[in-house]
């Protein structure tokens, strides 16, 4: 392969498994395979990431500074928050159809037999994106667009809305598209 700049190598070895993580018959992702695909060793994907939790954590990196910058654009830009939540929603629902690799990580059958802190850190994720939920919802509630005492339990209910729609996607080779009826069954849910 040629010559890359520093850092171009990483990049590539963590868009590689994202690929990788895209082939809806995927067996579980090796380091022997990743690097095959690369066409390079197994130390040369060493010397970039101590093991393939830190490849794992790459990902995840580049889905919360993804996710969570969108998730501060939309609260910066949209003062009602019943669009606010909305727009969450399509976009939570956007990512992983753009991005459908990323969804295994989302949903967590990428990191099945991975280390344990990987699990726990999207679940950390899916808690904080139910928080941002629930503020924008707080935000609607104080414009007398809902009750206050449905915002925890409407963003309880978003949040399963969205796994669900992952998980889908993931479980049907990423031919039903989170997207699909979405504005509908948003709309069921929000008013």
């Amino acid at each position: 392969m040629a010559t890359t700049k520093p850092g171009e190598r990483k990049l590539q070895i963590l868009q590689t498994l994202a690929v990788m993580l895209e082939n809806p018959k995927a067996e579980k992702i090796t380091t022997a395979a990743l690097a095959a695909r690369l066409e390079v060793s197994e130390a040369a994907l060493y010397r970039h990431f101590a093991s393939k939790a830190q490849m794992f954590e790459g990902l995840i990196e580049f889905i919360e500074s993804s996710v969570f910058g969108l998730i501060n654009q939309i609260s910066q830009h949209e003062e009602n928050g019943l669009l606010q939540t909305r727009t969450i929603v399509f976009m939570l629902l956007d990512f992983a159809e753009q991005n459908p690799g990323m969804t295994k990580v989302l949903i967590g059958d990428a990191l099945v037999n991975e280390d344990e802190r990987l699990q726990q850190r999207m679940n950390q994720f899916v808690e904080r994106v139910e928080l941002a939920l629930r503020q924008a919802l707080k935000l609607s509630a104080s414009q007398q667009r809902m009750s206050d005492i449905h915002v925890s339990a409407l963003a309880a209910v978003l949040v399963s809305f969205v796994l669900g729609r992952w998980h889908r996607f993931a479980k049907t080779g990423f031919r039903q598209r989170p997207s699909d009826d979405a504005f509908a069954q948003v709309a069921i849910l929000l008013d």
